[in-house]
């Protein structure tokens, strides 16, 4: 099932676009286990008191195979990469980011050196994207995209130019997009931080989902609704973003009532999901193991996956703790 009666209440006032799109085939999805996502963003801080580094440093010194090598040893089948997230800085070379603003890229690409270390170790590589006009969590960027223009065309086109830029660079090495933050490009879900006037503006998610997929129709789709709600923006989709934070929502089949793949996105150690405070511990697993692992077994009698965030600091170091923890789910499984 889906995360919510909201599944419903979405169905009933969105368009049905249903017949001209065609979801891609979610079979690897629903064949895995549990993977891992981190927030590792430009808010994340270190562990250490001398560990701090510049954005862009920071990224010159995260090591892609470290990363993957960790995940792969838990026990992950895939990754959820944090692109963006509450600031518009990308771990990547962007001419479309740059052209809106500059300042907000590198010249290494740490994304694409994580999809090709994913897909060496057998991992899959999902990237998560946050168009970052948040409630003014990055107000320059906000003005320079467009969100608060009175024509929202520019908007539009800026966010689809990164969309393409980038789902063109990675091409079959990104296995799939989960997309943030659509309450506040659009009121009509259970949640709206909508903070523009939008003047009567509706987003047009096919197109953003046109644009995600270009050239890779098996690349799969999600449009976040938010924490325990399951809301269609469109129909344009292929799998439920499952943000549940805690052990909740038990999945009892592998489709949503709207046919989306189920997954479940759950915080295993740190609930706040950025490590944002400077020269604290990484945070260790908040549930007993055996509830764990009750959890992702149930899910997966659905074929339904579970993704498990992960705290990690500014260096790229992963909660030794929760990793070690995730090795004894998968030899319980």
């Amino acid at each position: 099932m889906g995360l919510g009666a909201a599944a419903l209440l979405g169905a009933a006032r969105r368009p049905m676009f249903a017949a001209v799109y065609q979801p891609a085939n979610t079979d690897w999805f629903a064949n895995c286990h549990f993977g891992i996502s981190t927030h590792w963003t430009a808010q994340s801080q270190p562990v250490g008191q001398d560990d701090w580094l510049p954005f862009d440093e920071a990224v010159d010194r995260f090591s892609a195979t470290g990363y993957v090598d960790q995940a792969a040893r838990a026990g992950a089948e895939y990754v959820i990469f944090t692109g963006t997230h509450a600031l518009q800085m990308l771990p990547a070379p962007s001419a479309a980011i740059d052209h809106i603003a500059s300042g907000r890229t590198t010249k290494r690409d740490l994304i694409g050196e994580l999809a090709d270390a994913c897909h060496a170790r057998g991992l899959r590589f999902i990237l998560y994207y946050n168009h970052s006009c948040n409630s003014g969590d990055d107000s320059g960027w906000e003005h320079a995209v467009g969100y608060h223009a009175a024509d929202k065309s520019r908007l539009v086109s800026n966010l689809l130019s990164i969309l393409s830029e980038l789902g063109a660079r990675y091409g079959s090495r990104l296995d799939a997009w989960w997309f943030d933050s659509c309450y506040s490009l659009d009121p009509r879900g259970v949640y709206n931080s909508v903070t523009t006037d939008l003047h009567g503006f509706e987003f047009p998610w096919e197109d953003w989902t046109a644009a995600a997929k270009a050239g890779f129709k098996n690349r799969l789709v999600t449009l976040s609704s938010g924490m325990l709600t399951h809301f269609l923006y469109s129909t344009h989709q292929d799998y439920e973003g499952g943000e549940a934070n805690d052990l909740i929502a038990v999945p009892t089949s592998r489709y949503t009532p709207d046919r989306l793949q189920a997954h479940r996105w759950v915080c295993l150690d740190n609930p706040a999901w950025v490590h944002g405070s400077v020269k604290t511990p990484l945070a260790a697993p908040r549930f007993p193991l055996a509830s764990v692992t009750d959890y992702v077994r149930t899910s997966n009698r659905a074929s339904v996956p579970v993704t498990f965030n992960l705290d990690i600091d500014r260096t790229g170091l992963i909660s030794p703790q929760s990793l070690a923890f995730l090795r004894e789910v998968k030899q319980q499984l």
